[in-house]
């Protein structure tokens, strides 16, 4: 196991200058404490007897007011989620772009400093492809999964977990927080088995088992696990797990409260040939019936399974949402509105 961390410095979370919320997007639940008589009487005992500063210019208002309605609409889906632990599958666009990837960790940490318990799994498909060619092999699919010869398996695993995830963990710790760099294998947190299909696949693995003892004092001391999908079987052969599957595993075994996929399209779309039509929220049975209507289809397919099967081991919900969206997961998150679709138990 991997342990990096920053020198101990406070850790600051700077939010957007747009609010997140429209003016009736967020919720009202009616525990937000009134100012008390005893407050506004030091107030107005601290006005009466200090000197009152040149008023700031109208933009400095409109900013430090827009920076305090943002903490006010944000405080009722801080204390929905504070202590919940959320399981973030990290990919697509938002890897490849360096402005999205910051977005990524810089929405990770802030989620850490207001409580949220983040885990990141990730797995790393073009930075594979281009060590692959580096060495003169060209990287062969199957089904939409990579076929993992031992010589790809052998790339697979030095990418993923020597240079993706200590990339990712080098860049939570300058953000401000402290991650933890981990893959399936470090204290069996994952262990793997062949798949169905492993004449064609080669070393590409299904979740066979999650331990996740080793993620309970990581999270509780605060800080952020990073995982990459690499895992062992009882025999030590390594596999390619894909890491929608294993976020979706990991977040059924810690008892995650959401699990969000970042994924390259808007969501699930009522008509695939249609941007406009995206589904923000829907129940099992309403996917499956869309899956099996044919509206749900190719690689779509994977991650709705993943959803599902996570959503019938406990947690309580699962989105597939748009990664190409700066701050995806803050829109997620903290607002009603969302970022994608959102798949209810």
């Amino acid at each position: 196991m991997f342990v990096a961390q920053t020198p101990a410095a406070p850790l600051r979370c700077r939010l957007p200058l747009k609010p997140l919320l429209k003016d009736n997007a967020y919720p009202k639940p009616g525990f937000l404490p009134a100012r008390s008589i005893k407050l506004r009487s030091l107030a107005a005992a601290a006005a009466a007897t200090t000197s009152v500063p040149a008023a700031p210019s109208t933009s400095a208002q409109t900013a430090a007011q827009a920076r305090v309605d943002i903490l006010s609409e944000s405080l009722p889906f801080i204390q929905r989620f504070r202590g919940k632990t959320v399981v973030v599958k990290y990919g697509g666009a938002a890897m490849k772009s360096a402005d999205l990837q910051s977005s990524v960790i810089n929405d990770l940490v802030l989620l850490s400093c207001v409580g949220l318990r983040p885990v990141l799994v990730h797995g790393g498909g073009p930075e594979i492809n281009s060590w692959l060619l580096r060495l003169g092999h060209q990287p062969q699919f199957h089904n939409g999964l990579r076929v993992t010869d031992a010589l790809t398996m052998e790339v697979v695993e030095m990418v993923l977990v020597g240079k993706v995830n200590k990339s990712l963990v080098s860049l939570i710790n300058q953000a401000g927080a402290t991650a933890v760099g981990l893959c399936g294998k470090d204290a069996r947190l994952l262990t793997a088995r062949p798949s169905p299909d492993a004449a064609a696949l080669g070393f590409v693995g299904e979740v066979a088992r999650v331990d996740p003892s080793i993620l309970h004092p990581i999270l509780s001391s605060g800080h952020i696990p990073v995982i990459a999908s690499v895992a062992a079987d009882e025999h030590g052969q390594s596999y390619n797990v894909n890491a929608d599957t294993a976020a979706g595993e990991i977040a059924a075994a810690v008892g995650a409260e959401k699990l969000i996929l970042l994924t390259d399209v808007a969501g699930i779309l009522e008509d695939r040939n249609d941007p406009g039509s995206l589904v923000k929220e829907i129940d099992i049975s309403g996917i499956r019936s869309m899956v099996a209507e044919g509206k749900v289809a190719g690689g779509m397919i994977p991650k709705v399974n993943c959803c599902v099967r996570s959503l019938a081991q406990g947690v309580r919900t699962a989105s597939i949402i748009d990664g190409r969206v700066p701050h995806s997961l803050l829109l997620e998150i903290m607002t009603d509105e969302g970022a994608g679709t959102m798949i209810c138990g």
